[in-house]
């Protein structure tokens, strides 16, 4: 039941349900003629709900009241069994939208886990999409098939599951989108490279910061890959209590990195991004400055230890000072801080010996 079938009318017997206590716990059941959840807080029993419309309290044996939900896919997606670890609703919510997750579309995933994005991207494409989902680890994928039937009531019309490794039997080529989700996803970008229609788009979901380096770099060294973008989503929730309103003592930090790139045409140039380098992004580590960083600095041909010197010692502009102000270029570094030996580094303030 992919669709508005099952999402809708009274619990019927084969329905999942949410039941929800009084303190907030949520317990997920699904629906059987004669069969009864049992708790620390007593029966209830199925048939009391079959029937029932949805948002409905029924109690307990013991007098407990649950409202009785569907569950929506976040709640599920939190509460389902998990053999990898999954992507959380924060950075699911992020692929569909900056990937572009269009109904119809046919997207490849690399690393089914659980099956949390499998879910996710299937509610996107819908029946007229195509979701392909490659998994290396036999019970990981097990895991993830049941928990996408289970939440869908069946196999999903547009799903298919291979146990297997990406790179070896990836063999679409007519692909929308590629969703990333390993340990290593630069090693498959030759296959999605090859699997991706002319302006599709690959995300990559990593960890680390060195993974995240990586796969960039990796992007970039590539011709086929236009300029990949990186960012990670942060999610506070807040506390509404009457007149107490602020920010909840907790919040979800860091869960992992995305990246995207899009796939230019066979035999396209993208233009160098103009970009000047970063002081310290050549330090005494970096070996060797990438021909298109070096055009794009106007450094090509010139020494890696050069390069180096140049993104010391950049400078910017000279800025527009005041009446009494010295002029000149100013460090890149930033602006002067007390103790400097520059004159008139910092403002002065009340107290100073020198008065205006």
């Amino acid at each position: 039941m992919t669709g508005i079938h099952g999402r809708r009318g009274p619990f019927t017997d084969g329905d999942t349900v949410q039941l929800t206590d009084p303190k907030g716990r949520m317990h997920t059941i699904t629906l059987r003629e004669g069969a009864a959840f049992h708790s620390h807080k007593g029966k209830v029993d199925h048939d009391d709900l079959i029937g029932q419309p949805e948002g409905s309290v029924v109690r307990s044996n013991t007098g407990t009241a649950y409202v009785a939900l569907r569950p929506l896919l976040i709640d599920y997606t939190l509460s389902m069994k998990r053999g990898a670890t999954i992507v959380y609703p924060k950075d699911a919510a992020q692929v569909l939208v900056e990937a572009d997750i269009f109904p119809g579309a046919r997207v490849v995933e690399a690393g089914a886990g659980s099956g949390a994005m499998s879910n996710w991207l299937l509610r996107a494409v819908g029946e007229g999409g195509m979701v392909h989902s490659y998994e290396r680890r036999a019970d990981f994928a097990e895991i993830a098939r049941k928990n996408v039937e289970r939440f869908h009531g069946g196999p999903h019309p547009a799903w298919k599951l291979t146990v297997g490794d990406l790179v070896e039997e990836l063999d679409e080529t007519d692909v929308d989108r590629v969703f990333l989700d390993m340990l290593a996803p630069w090693e498959c970008l030759d296959a999605v490279a090859d699997a991706l229609i002319p302006g599709g788009l690959v995300c990559c979901y990593v960890a680390t910061t060195t993974q995240l380096s990586r796969v960039v770099e990796q992007l970039r060294e590539d011709p086929r890959f236009y300029e990949p973008r990186s960012w990670e989503t942060m999610l506070r929730t807040w506390h509404v209590e009457g007149l107490a309103v602020r920010p909840d003592h907790r919040m979800i930090g860091h869960t992992g990195f995305l990246v995207v790139a899009r796939r230019l045409a066979d035999g396209a140039e993208a233009p160098e991004r103009r970009r000047r380098p970063a002081k310290g992004a050549y330090g005494k580590d970096f070996t060797a400055a990438r021909e298109q960083d070096r055009r794009a600095a106007g450094t090509e041909g010139t020494p890696a230890e050069e390069v180096r010197a140049l993104a010391t010692d950049a400078v910017v502009p000279e800025a527009p000072r005041g009446d009494g102000d010295a002029g000149g270029a100013v460090d890149a570094s930033g602006p002067q801080t007390p103790g400097d030996d520059t004159a008139d580094a910092s403002p002065r303030v009340p107290g100073d010996d020198a008065r205006g």
